[in-house]
């Protein structure tokens, strides 16, 4: 769960949140976390700014980071308010830092983004399961979906200063990555379910971390899958068999596993 913290400087859901955080562990009464029950951190009860320091900079396996998240979680549904603004401080440097790299590039709707992160997080942390593991990636990747919609829907209103005038001719293989890829799946190149599974990745908000865990399969795994497959289309696009109609001894070709 290292981070960072990213800067915000207008009030926005994040940093009004921040400020919520700074007053419940403020001297001379914090907030403070019994971490004695979670293996792997202080043998102690500690203040949730001081846990939150300790988790940026010390690395913790995921063991430890779940049981952690799910005694948050817990505290946050079961024991008030204070809680639930409490956990969510702890995740803010993470939150912050995830909100920016959504943003970049959709400046006008940072206080969008930042918005539906902090409620997607606050929506799983309330309902999420908490018995299957990745629980803190699932709690991120819930709140990233929700900010990348927001970047999403507001695709194309912000256009770059620098475009330029005239047409150009497009480049080859003529068609987006996503064509193409349906292309070397018609044709049995790769299969439908790789061919998705580079999209999902490469140019969409998916986190191979979650789809390896959705599929029960490890991350390494699903990597390895998915670089065959982008070997085969990248094989495909050099020979120029994806930029038109494929020859029939192409289109015959049986998918291969991926």
């Amino acid at each position: 769960m290292a981070t960072t913290i990213c800067t915000r400087t207008a009030d926005t859901a994040l940093t009004t949140a921040e400020k919520a955080f700074e007053l419940l562990t403020c001297q001379p009464a914090p907030l403070a976390f019994d971490a004695r029950p979670v293996p792997g951190l202080p043998d102690a009860t500690m203040p949730l700014d001081e846990l939150r320091r300790l988790l940026m900079f010390q690395r913790h396996d995921s063991d430890t980071t779940d049981e952690l998240w799910r005694q948050l979680a817990h505290h946050a549904r079961e024991w008030g308010p204070a809680w639930v603004v409490g956990a969510i401080g702890v995740a803010l440097p993470a939150l912050t830092h995830l909100a920016a790299k959504i943003s970049r590039g959709h400046p006008r709707h940072a206080d969008d983004v930042d918005s539906e992160v902090l409620a997607a997080f606050l929506q799983a942390l309330r309902n999420a399961d908490l018995a299957p593991p990745r629980l803190w990636l699932r709690l991120c990747w819930a709140a990233w979906r929700a900010g990348a919609a927001v970047a999403k829907a507001h695709d194309g209103e912000e256009l770059p200063l620098d475009l330029p005038s005239g047409s150009r001719s497009p480049k080859m293989p003529y068609g987006h990555p996503d064509l193409l890829l349906g292309r070397a799946a018609a044709m049995g190149l790769i299969s439908a379910e790789a061919a998705e599974l580079i999209s999902a990745t490469r140019f969409g908000d998916a986190l191979i971390e979650q789809l390896a865990a959705e599929k029960g399969l490890t991350a390494p795994v699903l990597r390895m899958r998915r670089r065959r497959a982008e070997r085969i289309v990248a094989a495909a696009i050099t020979r120029g068999d994806l930029s038109g109609s494929a020859p029939s001894s192409v289109r015959r070709q049986p998918a291969r596993a991926a």
